[in-house]
């Protein structure tokens, strides 16, 4: 992952991350704020292809929004053997940097302008990273996709 990150230019930071039983009590666990943990969602296309949406904590995809922004009629969460295959990591640890593969990387347009941690790739840690970087990196497009949870 360190690689990956370095080869797009990118500084990150890895830290072990304590169990939290909640995303408020994560959030206070790393001293941020719940909207600074950023969800990386693996999702698949009908025609077997896919793409990550990233959500901060506190809201969740519009399907519709997301729909509409990636110009399809039909989008879903793939099984997690699946998502394991297109990405190269678990649920809950899933992250564009150092996927298996580049898939297009979606960001909500209310992830910008501040640093922000992410599933570092295996479980009990986190990645941080400067949102706007991470953009840059990926070429990512910027849209309103998600809603209040």
């Amino acid at each position: 992952m360190r690689d990956a990150a370095t080869a797009r230019g990118l500084e990150i930071e890895i830290r072990e991350r304590p169990d939290a039983r909640s995303l408020h009590e994560a959030a206070d666990l790393l001293g941020l704020t719940p909207s600074d943990i950023v969800k990386t969602l693996v999702v698949k296309k009908s025609d077997d292809t896919y793409l990550f949406a990233l959500v901060p904590g506190g809201r969740s995809i519009s399907w519709p929004k997301l729909r509409a922004v990636v110009g399809v009629n039909r989008l879903r969460l793939p099984e997690p053997d699946l998502a394991l295959a297109a990405t190269g990591y678990e649920r809950g640890t899933i992250v564009p940097i150092g996927s298996t593969v580049d898939w297009p990387v979606y960001v909500d347009e209310t992830v910008l302008g501040r640093r922000v941690a992410m599933g570092a790739g295996s479980h009990g840690f986190s990645l941080f990273v400067d949102a706007d970087a991470l953009v840059r990196a990926y070429d990512a497009t910027i849209a309103d996709i998600s809603v209040p949870e």
